[in-house]
Order: C-alpha cells, then sequence, then structure tokens
C-alpha cells in the first residue's frame, strides 16, 4: 500500500486546503438514506438525482479497477459580501465557476501523480457526476456532515468545494474524524422555509438555494424568496465553524463586483446580451437569463 503524502503535498501546492483518502467500496448507509430521501419526493425537480443510483453509492463502477477515492478540499470564502438589501447571491458563485476553476486543478494533481507514481488510470469529479461527495469527504476525514448536510472542515468551515480523484492506486487511507455539531441547531432554526427537516436531512421542496436554481418555470406570486437571487447561504452564515473562515487564495474565485453591486431593477433591466456578458464564467449561467429575472422580480417584492 502507498503512502499517500506526495499527493497530500502537492495538493496544498496547487491550492487545496485539504487532500484525504478512502478506499473505494460501496457507500451502503448512504444509500439507504438516498433512496428514502427521493422516496419521500425530496429531490424536488432535480429529477437527474433519481437516476443512477448505484454507480452514486459505489464508485467502483465509475472507475474501472478504482481503488482509491482522493477528497479535496478548496476554500472559497469572499474577502467581502454583499450589501444585504441587495437581492443575495450565493457565496460559492461570487467568482468564476468552480467546476472549471476546481477541475482544472484536480486535473493538474493528477497529471503530477502520474508523474510521480507511474501510469495511473483515473477521473476527476467536481459536483457534475453521480458521486456522493459528502459521504466521501466525512468517510476520509476531511470534514463531518453539519446538520446543514455539508461538509464542514474543522478549520475552515463548510464554505468549501469538494472534488474527487477516483483512481487505481491503492493508498493508505485516512480516519474519520468526529462530529463536531454537538446540540447545536442553529442552521436548522435559522432556515425561513424550514427545510432542513431533519439532522442532514433537506427537503429541496423548500429550500431557497434549489429553489432559486433548479426550479423550472414561474412561481406562484405567494412565494417569498426571501431576496435570494441566486443560491442561499442563510444556514452556513450562523455556523460557529463558519467564524473561522478565511479569504480564498484562489484568484478565479475573488468576488466580481458587477454581479455583486446590482439592484433588483438592475437585473429586470439587463437585456440578455448584457446578462451573457455579465455573467461569463459564471454559475449563474446555470440558471440562466429568464429564471435570474424570475428571481429578481420576487426579490423586488
Amino acid at each position: 500500500m502507498l503512502n499517500p503524502q506526495f499527493i497530500k503535498d502537492e495538493a496544498r501546492r496547487l491550492g487545496f486546503i485539504e487532500c484525504r483518502i478512502s478506499h473505494v467500496e460501496p457507500l451502503m448507509e448512504d444509500s439507504d438514506r438516498l433512496r428514502r430521501w427521493i422516496a419521500d419526493g425530496m429531490h424536488a425537480q432535480m429529477g437527474y438525482m433519481a437516476h443512477n443510483i448505484e454507480k452514486r453509492t459505489d464508485s467502483a463502477l465509475l472507475v474501472e479497477n478504482a481503488r482509491t477515492v482522493v477528497s479535496l478540499a478548496v476554500n472559497y470564502f469572499p474577502g467581502t459580501v454583499q450589501n444585504p438589501e441587495l437581492p443575495q447571491i450565493a457565496k460559492y458563485a461570487y467568482g468564476a465557476d468552480y467546476h472549471e476553476v476546481v477541475k482544472d486543478m484536480l486535473y493538474r494533481l493528477l497529471h503530477r501523480i502520474d508523474e510521480h507514481y507511474g501510469k495511473v488510470s483515473g477521473r476527476a469529479f467536481v459536483d457534475s457526476a453521480p458521486v456522493l461527495e459528502h459521504a466521501w469527504a466525512t468517510r476520509s476525514g476531511l470534514g463531518w456532515t453539519g446538520k446543514h448536510s455539508l461538509t464542514i472542515h474543522p478549520e475552515y468551515g463548510s464554505y468549501i468545494f469538494l472534488g474527487e480523484l477516483i483512481i487505481n492506486l491503492e493508498l493508505e487511507p485516512d480516519q474519520p474524524v468526529a462530529d463536531r455539531c454537538g446540540s447545536c441547531t442553529r442552521c436548522m432554526d435559522s432556515c425561513p422555509v424550514q427545510a432542513i427537516v431533519a439532522p442532514r436531512v433537506v427537503d429541496a421542496r423548500r429550500c431557497l438555494s434549489c429553489l432559486t436554481i433548479e426550479h423550472k418555470g414561474s412561481f406562484d406570486t405567494s412565494v417569498n424568496l426571501h431576496n435570494r437571487l441566486f443560491g442561499c447561504d442563510i444556514c452556513q452564515d450562523v455556523c460557529p465553524w463558519n467564524r473561522k473562515a478565511e479569504p480564498t487564495s484562489i484568484g478565479d474565485l475573488f468576488p466580481n463586483a458587477a454581479l455583486l453591486e446590482k439592484t433588483a431593477d438592475d437585473w429586470l433591466q439587463l437585456s440578455e446580451e448584457e446578462f451573457d456578458i455579465l455573467t461569463f464564467r459564471s454559475p449563474l449561467r446555470r440558471t440562466g437569463y429568464e429564471a435570474v429575472r424570475r428571481n429578481a422580480a420576487l426579490c423586488n417584492k
């Protein structure tokens, strides 16, 4: 079994704040939880969550001869935050699209692993394939799963992007860390729509992040988005572990002031061409012009 220290050192050099190792094996308990969550309809319009459940819970089906999951974290906490009176954008979307930024970092790390250990077979994943990233992060000891269902790193909190390399090398695994949420329920108590229906169980049908990003079509005029334009950070903002958060050092993730300074009227007055220019490389592209305008109209209430 190989020592993964080279990989951990290279990960730090590339800008990851943490790198932890797990053996590839079926995630049986997580599979049961996922199936119950879907059976209860809590995935809302995210129909893709009901697909490829076997692959989501057994990474050996994703990568041939997979032996190891390398779980990695990137800090995205911004140095500045929006005026709370403006339509709110989740902090992860302040800068460039993390799918591109983190995946590029992952492939650079995979290249260095290949150079060091010899020919390595593997794939990189960033929230765009059937991988239970929080389950692997918890299993590896990168952090623990908070009651808001996000991974909490003991030093950086929960404002982190997760990525995985699933590779065919046998590496010495790390051990999980203790759940340190204790009796705290601030994230659950603070959600204005009570979307965290039980510890680590989020009902996407209520969640403001899911509604503003994943919901297709119009909203009933009675819907209150609580001034959320894209995503929601309320449950993270109140988490005591995020008091330790420090600004990211990744330049591509620095806040884009042009996005953060707009009023609801500004968003409504943008042409589609102006929107495309403004949101170049931004996660807001995922929701699209019409949906952002739909959200802005409710922020303007």
